[in-house]
């Protein structure tokens, strides 16, 4: 004979763990793109779901009433949705640089559509976003996050999230490295148009009658497709950079939760 009341503990558990992995894949780099199909999405968060259901059938949840099922549903949801925005907002990064130096060499005008955002981004940060989107992938990003997140319940149960000060103190902390990671992606860029920049100002001090306008438009651009083709041997080692900045905020995310 079946006892539906285990049935129906078993299932709400199910129904938790799934809420927590599509809140994630929904929120995560690599799956949050408009070009991944939102039956991918949910097939993928389903299929995850079964595989952390049948490793974790001692895990059990308990409440009083439909208010404390309805916090807990809430709190699943910020989980994957923060561990996975996170992620995202740490890939972003290398686009923020790409928009720094598309404004240090003038080409800040010249927008693309991308269909993964289906926004209006600029040439170099699209190009150093799919660079660095590729050797993420090869770096083997994607398998690490969906690792970590069914790793979570093992820190964080069910039912067992704390909102600490330590989720604050990771937040600011990804914040503030957000800027300085960023500007040292395009520093080389920046350095290069820097001192061209010096120059110019001399040339125009010495030969007023040049259009210096025009020549240090045409001038910047050569200067920063040179120094990109230089530099962009970097991008492996920023790529694991990141990585390991993804990880680091992570870790700190679960602890401050746990």
């Amino acid at each position: 004979m079946i006892n539906y009341e285990v049935a129906l503990g078993q299932f709400e558990l199910f129904v938790l763990i799934l809420i927590r992995l599509a809140s994630f894949v929904f929120a995560a780099p690599f799956f949050n793109t408009a070009n991944v199909p939102n039956r991918f999405k949910i097939g993928f968060s389903f299929a995850l779901s079964i595989i952390v259901y049948s490793i974790n059938l001692d895990m059990t949840v308990q409440y009083n009433n439909m208010m404390d099922f309805c916090i807990i549903v809430v709190q699943e949801v910020i989980v994957g949705v923060l561990l996975g925005a996170v992620s995202s907002f740490a890939v972003q990064i290398i686009q923020f640089s790409g928009k720094m130096i598309d404004m240090d060499i003038g080409i800040s005008m010249a927008q693309i559509y991308d269909p993964t955002t289906r926004m209006q981004v600029g040439i170099m940060g699209n190009f150093y976003y799919y660079m660095m989107m590729l050797l993420l992938i090869i770096s083997g990003m994607h398998q690490y996050l969906v690792a970590a997140i069914v790793e979570t319940y093992k820190v964080i149960p069910i039912g067992g999230v704390k909102f600490g000060a330590g989720i604050y103190t990771a937040i600011i902390s990804f914040m503030s490295d957000f800027f300085v990671i960023g500007f040292r992606i395009a520093l080389p860029v920046f350095s290069a148009i820097l001192m061209l920049n010096c120059v110019l100002a001399i040339l125009a001090k010495v030969s007023p009658q040049m259009n210096m306008f025009v020549v240090g438009m045409q001038l910047k651009i050569f200067v920063g497709i040179f120094v990109i083709l230089f530099t962009i041997s970097m991008l492996p080692s920023v790529s694991d950079f990141i990585l390991d900045e993804i990880e680091r905020l992570f870790a700190m995310l679960v602890r401050g939760m746990s």
